[in-house]
């Protein structure tokens, strides 16, 4: 009913409202979410890591920055780790930042490990089947994976965050990197071997390369399953280091040098004194008896090194059953030889070479690297005196490394060592990529195997009787 009192605008007016009041509400219909193609949704989520990745730079940055105010980043890892834990409670607290809630529980552990670790190499260095990870640039990580090289989608922010990890890497074991010293050779906790390098030696970037030896040493049972040797090669260098023979071990780089050498050296009687030297420490024994040394590069005031020749001269005060040096690689072949020659027999070491042969002439070179003015003939009378056995470890093109050759040094024939193969490996084909053969005796008995029957030992010549044994 209209009301009186207004005029008949308004009754026009109420009327209206009181017509769109009554008309029955209709089911309004919610539009579709639009159709999100693979390819939007791929973009969506990496523009989401994408973010992540800047957020996490950016407290990076600030941490560091706080560390480096109050002085804190040469503390222990527990305090560092208790500090980036309080740090990213207390930044996450006060500000809002673009985190979900599965982005800011990884947080913590991203930058502790930036922090501590190694940054984004984290995961490959968590992988068993990676043996190298090889930084070309901050865009460019190369992996290996079963003897195989393939890239991986890993990625440093830019070249100035590969440098820090860099750094860190070198502190982390007393070394430095910088313009001024732009190489380093270091190791990782686990014992990995770290080589970097900055500008301008490298001329596209700062550089790694990390050699894993995994969170295990390989022992003699796990390089024979894996093939390296046969049971009748490793029972002769078993007895051949039990009884205090010399042995080198010689191969290129990868080859499994240093991986041999730790397997052989399990034999070792636990009661011997024993002194390693190595450039970055990697030789895990299982004894007790064990000193560990390593040699140091300059300092800062480019004072302070000390060469491996310094350490082999001094373990020779330091009454040694046995001297293990890691590689061979300067004048402390000289050291190593006399040492060998006057009574440290049983002594261990690597060197570069492709075969026996080759590695008494690189010897042989080395000796004259001491600064020593040495005929030709006196350094071979040394080197034919001093070692006893050779051994020869390639690293196949199928990516498996075997012991191609073990041989023996004889002595001199006027001017010219004398080898003779004692076990080979024999290749006959190959099958789906893989090399084919077999490790082979030679049906020689050694002169060693001789000498040590004279001396009572228990030895079998049928291990010498020439025979085929699997080698893959």
């Amino acid at each position: 009913m209209n009301d009186p009192k207004l005029t008949p605008a308004e009754q026009s007016r109420q009327r209206l409202g009181r017509i769109k009041f009554e008309i029955p509400t209709q089911r309004v219909l919610k539009p579709k979410p639009p159709v999100v193609t693979v390819r939007q949704a791929s973009a969506e989520k990496t523009a989401g890591r994408a973010d992540y990745q800047v957020v996490k730079g950016q407290l990076h940055e600030r941490l560091l920055d706080e560390l480096n105010a109050g002085d804190l980043l040469g503390r222990g890892e527990e305090a560092l780790s208790t500090y980036v834990q309080s740090f990213v409670t207390r930044v996450l607290e006060q500000e809002d930042l673009p985190l979900n809630e599965d982005e800011r529980t990884r947080i913590v552990d991203d930058l502790k490990e930036e922090t501590l670790g190694v940054g984004p190499l984290a995961g490959l260095m968590a992988d068993p089947a990676v043996t190298d990870i090889l930084v070309n640039s901050h865009n460019r990580v190369y992996v290996e994976r079963f003897g195989k090289l393939e890239k991986s989608d890993v990625r440093f922010r830019d070249n100035a965050h590969l440098i820090r990890i860099i750094q860190r890497i070198a502190a982390r074991v007393g070394r430095r990197i910088d313009e001024s010293s732009p190489m380093v050779d270091a190791r990782l906790p686990d014992g990995s071997r770290v080589n970097a390098t900055l500008p301008p030696i490298t001329i596209d970037g700062p550089t790694l390369s990390i050699r894993r030896f995994g969170r295990k040493r390989l022992n003699r049972d796990d390089l024979l399953r894996l093939g390296m040797f046969s049971p009748a090669m490793m029972d002769f260098m078993s007895l051949a280091v039990r009884a205090r023979r010399n042995v080198i071990v010689s191969g290129g780089t990868g080859a499994g040098k240093s991986t041999f050498l730790g397997a052989i050296c399990e034999v070792i009687p636990s009661d011997e004194r024993i002194i390693t030297i190595e450039d970055s420490a990697e030789l895990i024994l299982d004894q007790e008896h064990v000193v560990r040394k390593e040699t140091r590069p300059l300092n800062l005031e480019g004072q302070g090194r000390v060469t491996a020749r310094d350490l082999v001269i001094n373990s020779l005060r330091m009454r040694p059953d046995r001297i293990i040096v890691g590689e061979v690689r300067g004048g402390e072949a000289l050291d190593m030889l006399q040492a060998m020659n006057t009574g440290h027999d049983g002594s261990l070491t690597t060197v570069h070479a492709n075969s026996p042969r080759d590695a008494i002439a690189r010897l042989e070179t080395m000796v004259l690297m001491a600064g020593m003015d040495l005929p030709s003939r006196a350094i071979r009378e040394q080197i034919a005196s001093a070692i006893d056995i050779i051994v020869s470890v390639k690293r196949f093109d199928d990516g498996v490394r075997r012991v191609d050759r073990i041989s023996e040094l004889t002595g001199l024939e006027e001017q010219t060592p004398q080898l003779q193969d004692i076990f080979v490996f024999e290749q006959t084909g190959r099958k789906d990529r893989k090399i084919q053969g077999h490790f082979t005796a030679t049906g020689i008995v050694p002169r060693c195997a001789h000498q040590l029957r004279e001396r009572g030992w228990e030895i079998s010549f049928d291990l010498f009787r020439k025979s085929r044994e699997g080698g893959g």
